[in-house]
């Protein structure tokens, strides 16, 4: 789940001292539940600022630093639109330290139904997410929580075919402020035409945010063209203890026509029989080893390198653990979340895109995206299974 995107209109609200009854800031006067939030920001003694509908609560009394850094914040959603800072805090600080709590709030006073809430540390956000996902706040309602990622990455289709990243960078530079670089893919059947998509990183989440707003289909062309225009898929963190036993390769922007046979030669020749199997799939392929050193070297060695005539880009496969991703597609949806399975050992699946996770087995109905609408005409089926080019889980 992303941060929300920044609204044209705000109302300012703050404290810069613990609150007294003879002096409520505004946003909490008149609040429905007034008395209990004074009675938080007493107890605790942050400040609270309402603005771009959302109010914040925090940082913490006498914070002198920087802001936490990514991977610090979750995501809360299915919260009663009764529900505020007075009973979600004392839940969320059972965990970890709050940084800030941003709670998204209309106009009548009431919340939206979710919320974000930011730790100082890491694993202090990660145990929220294992600890609180179905917590009842309420009887018979259970709070949603999962990861929340700031995302500064934009999808941009209907890009003509024939532009290169230098000219795709140049024309989205005139048109938005912040761009940081753009990601383009090759075509699988001609390396020299992109797939009609890429991706523009952007300096900040706002600047991400607004330029969406002004690419919107309806306001720019591109070359004359019409675009598509929404949020990358954010990739879910995995961890750096999951990361240290991975012994398979992704290997990206293969030709067509080279075999399986030949990958399981080229990546086998330092060590012989250290390849397991192969698995490709148009212009990219899974490579599984034997073990993690003989992984490791053939990337440090092939990453970059030609074969048969194609520039490759080689990297550790990121597994991400089927229910983690199933809760995370759901919140991100505002669907409901559901309770881990129990299960006996990870199951997982590796980042690339709908067609391979289909492979791993993980049932593709729920992997269209936000730009199903755009993409329904552009569907290439290969053995009956369709393969979608948008998906972030391809970068």
């Amino acid at each position: 789940m992303t941060a929300e995107d920044p609204a044209s209109s705000s109302v300012t609200m703050s404290n810069k001292s613990a609150p007294s009854s003879s002096a409520k800031p505004p946003g909490v006067a008149g609040a429905p539940n007034e008395a209990a939030l004074v009675t938080l920001m007493e107890r605790t003694g942050y400040d609270m600022v309402q603005e771009n509908g959302q109010r914040k609560y925090g940082p913490p009394p006498g914070w002198d630093g920087q802001a936490p850094p990514r991977g610090c914040e979750i995501f809360v959603g299915k919260i009663p639109r009764d529900v505020y800072e007075d009973e979600l805090v004392p839940v969320f600080e059972s965990v970890g330290r709050i940084y800030e709590m941003r709670l998204m709030m209309d106009f009548d006073g009431k919340n939206r139904g979710y919320a974000f809430v930011m730790y100082t540390q890491k694993h202090e956000a990660k145990r929220a997410v294992r600890e609180l996902n179905n917590y009842e706040v309420r009887p018979g309602r259970l709070l949603g929580v999962c990861c929340s990622v700031d995302n500064c990455r934009l999808f941009i289709g209907g890009i003509p075919k024939t532009k290169k990243r230098e000219e795709i960078l140049e024309e989205v530079s005139k048109v938005t402020e912040g761009v940081l670089d753009v990601i383009v893919y090759a075509s699988a059947a001609d390396k020299m035409k992109n797939r009609g998509f890429a991706f523009v990183e952007y300096e900040s989440h706002r600047a991400a945010a607004m330029a969406r707003r002004k690419l919107m289909p309806g306001r720019i062309q591109l070359w004359g063209h019409q675009i598509a225009v929404d949020w990358a898929e954010p990739e879910i963190d995995v961890d750096e203890d999951v990361m240290e036993t991975v012994k398979i390769l992704y290997v990206r922007n293969l030709m067509m026509e080279t075999s399986e046979e030949t990958l399981r030669k080229v990546f086998g020749q330092w060590n012989q029989g250290c390849v397991e199997r192969v698995k490709k799939i148009r212009d990219y392929a899974f490579v599984h080893f034997t073990s993690r050193d003989d992984a490791v070297l053939a990337m440090d060695h092939l990453n970059g390198t030609e074969v048969e005539g194609s520039c490759i880009e080689v990297t550790l496969a990121k597994p991400v653990d089927k229910e983690q991703y199933t809760r995370y597609q759901k919140a991100s949806k505002g669907g409901t979340v559901a309770a881990p399975a129990e299960t006996p050992q990870p199951n997982y699946i590796y980042q690339c895109d709908p067609y391979t996770l289909t492979y791993y087995g993980y049932p593709y109905s729920t992997l269209i995206g936000p730009n199903r609408d755009y993409f329904v005409k552009e569907i290439v089926f290969s053995r009956s299974i369709p393969f979608i080019f948008h998906r972030y889980w391809m970068l």
